[in-house]
């Protein structure tokens, strides 16, 4: 199962590394100036009459070719001075031997950096090199709906059938990290593993079976991480926002206060944060996801807004919300989806997704949209497909809690995250970016 993510489903792209040395050059000795028909034509040879004379190939102002093995190269060779020839004759052009080229230096490696995320309901990595200031290349990307918070809810355990799925996703992560030269990793887990019982025997057996050792982040360094990675999609004149990642089993709210003077670090302006303990999967497993009701979908609202109504920070923001420079920005599968759905992509295209302005009124008519669509319409949905398809609702009943308590004429839809923010908290703590240039 694949998950329409950054650089999901997409083959991985080399990292660039260091230029091999050439040589235009032939081997030494060959093509030299006494070698070969050069020395041949300045034999003496036996005339009929007992007499020698020198023989002399003349050259008419033809170009001289000698030959490597990439094929004939033209040589450009000084004319002889006019006192050494005869009057009237052509200038005569002698081959030059070819000297192999200078080597070129080796380009610089790039340093190499990964983030993995082992979530509620997705796997995802991502393996990445610095480019400009503040930004990177990925070079290898893995995402997979593990569903590793199935049935959490009830049981307070990881299953063992969801725990398989989530060990055989991170050995295909922990053989891609072998396979490369990381110069440092951050693998984190989040809400299942934090909630459930048997969560940190869970990851030993991780460390055993894959051998990758992840941490248990908190909430607060989650909220903060996401909000790291959204960095780049908050532009100079917003002045408020309501960063949201509707997670599986946790969804984390981060207002952002960009009234006075904004520092490089988006995260330094989180005013207040708060953590639910609810996400898509344990919605939907509470209130069922396959059919939804008009009335089962207005008491996932209620739920939700109950559990903001208790935010004590949620007014930390009062002074901006009527600002056109405010704005809401979700990063999670719920508000892509609904991007997606919204553009009529016939294929989920991160592309045009991540990024994307939606209004108000284009927001409501996507969630009526699915709220009218039977779970097979769902599946059928490109952007939803079977995977998300009980799962989708849930997530938009959160999404009408957090507009209800911060209401906004726009969304901005992030198709990043956690991930992306550890990488870049990564690269800019180990200096690559120093000096505001290129690594």
């Amino acid at each position: 199962m694949e998950d329409h993510d950054t650089g999901a489903g997409a083959s991985a792209v080399g990292m660039s590394g260091a230029s091999p040395t050439e040589s235009v050059g032939p081997p030494a000795g060959r093509f030299s100036r006494h070698s070969g028909a050069h020395a041949r034509a300045d034999h003496h040879s036996e005339q009929p009459n007992g007499k020698t004379r020198k023989r002399r190939k003349r050259r008419r102002g033809r170009k001289v070719f000698a030959r490597d093995e990439n094929g004939a190269v033209p040589l450009v060779a000084p004319a002889a001075s006019p006192a050494s020839q005869p009057q009237g004759a052509q200038p005569r052009i002698e081959p030059r031997p070819l000297l192999p080229a200078p080597p070129r230096p080796p380009q610089q490696e790039l340093p190499v950096f990964a983030a993995l995320d082992l979530g509620t309901n997705n796997c995802r990595l991502l393996v990445a090199v610095p480019g400009r200031h503040g930004q990177f290349r990925v070079i290898d990307a893995f995402s997979r709906i593990v569903r590793l918070g199935e049935g959490l809810t009830a049981s307070g355990r990881l299953s063992q059938a969801a725990m398989d799925r989530a060990v055989e996703a991170l050995k295909i992560c922990g053989e891609k990290l072998r396979n490369r030269k990381i110069r440092k990793a951050r693998l984190i887990a989040t809400e299942a593993c934090r909630s459930a019982a048997n969560g940190v025997e869970f990851l030993d057996r991780v460390e055993r079976e894959a051998g990758l050792k992840l941490e248990i982040i908190d909430r607060q360094t989650e909220a903060r991480l996401a909000v790291s990675g959204c960095g780049s999609l908050v532009e100079r004149d917003t002045q408020g926002v309501v960063l949201f990642d509707i997670g599986g089993g946790s969804s984390e709210i981060a207002l952002i206060d960009l009234t006075g003077r904004r520092s490089p670090r988006l995260a330094n302006h989180i005013v207040s944060w708060t953590s639910l303990p609810v996400g898509v999967v344990s919605l939907a497993e509470r209130f069922g996801g396959r059919t939804v009701t008009r009335e089962t979908f207005a008491a996932m609202v209620d739920d939700v807004a109950a559990r903001l109504k208790v935010f004590d920070g949620r007014d930390r923001l009062a002074h901006v919300l009527a600002s056109p420079n405010f704005h809401l920005l979700g990063t999670s599968g719920t508000v892509t989806t609904l991007a997606g759905v919204h553009l009529d992509l016939e294929r989920y295209d991160r592309r045009r997704v991540d990024g994307l302005w939606m209004d108000r009124d284009s927001v409501d008519g996507m969630i009526e949209r699915l709220i009218g669509w039977d779970f097979q319409q769902r599946c059928a949905n490109p952007c939803i497909g079977a995977d998300r398809a009980d799962l989708v609702l849930a997530g938009c009943a959160i999404l009408e809690a957090i507009r209800g308590v911060w209401p906004s004429e726009r969304l901005r839809v992030a198709d990043r995250g956690l991930r992306e923010g550890i990488l870049s908290e990564l690269m800019a703590d180990a200096g690559v970016w120093r000096g505001g240039g290129r690594p």
